[in-house]
């Protein structure tokens, strides 16, 4: 059981999955078994693994509920095991809202949860106008424009900081 890891994630437009791919990829080269699965796929046992990671996509100021409600069926368990939470938002592409406790959706979501990992970050994410629909599209560009980002963009913009996705890694490892 010792060497084994649970990945959780939630991602709309998966960057969040990128992100939980890398980490996957860098735990297994370290001799760990990873198990990776959407958040709402996991019909597993927490108790099988020693480390649990949940990444989890921010759409319209909020991360997607099934997380919430992960943690909320398994919070007992959550204290039994070491744990990592890591929160993507494009809001964290500005260097004063890039840490847990500057991000204004990271402390929001933890002010209502019960549960309290070891290790939590926030990762800027993707921008991809063209990805989107164009609902999507319309709203993710007033945002922009609120938070003086980009509102045209020819190429998709990934502002993910990958060493401070190694520096998670890292500590992930030293639990």
């Amino acid at each position: 059981m010792s060497n084994r890891i649970l990945i959780l994630y939630s991602s709309v437009d998966g960057q969040t999955l990128k992100i939980c791919n890398k980490i996957s990829k860098t735990l297994q080269q370290e001799g760990f078994t990873v198990d990776l699965f959407e958040v709402s796929n996991f019909q597993g046992d927490i108790s099988n693994y020693s480390k649990l990671i949940v990444g989890a996509s921010i759409r319209y100021g909020k991360h997607h509920k099934e997380v919430s409600s992960f943690i909320d069926k398994n919070l007992k368990q959550l204290k039994n095991i070491k744990t990592a939470f890591f929160s993507v938002n494009l809001v964290a592409r500005k260097e004063d809202k890039n840490q847990f406790n500057t991000n204004p959706y990271v402390m929001k979501f933890f002010e209502k949860q019960q549960w309290k990992p070891d290790i939590i970050d926030v990762f800027a994410g993707k921008l991809d106008y063209g990805a989107y629909s164009f609902f999507d599209k319309l709203m993710i560009k007033l945002i922009m424009k609120m938070t003086k980002g980009p509102t045209k963009t020819e190429w998709p913009i990934e502002y993910t900081d990958w060493n401070r996705v190694d520096d998670f890694i890292i500590k992930i490892l030293r639990l």
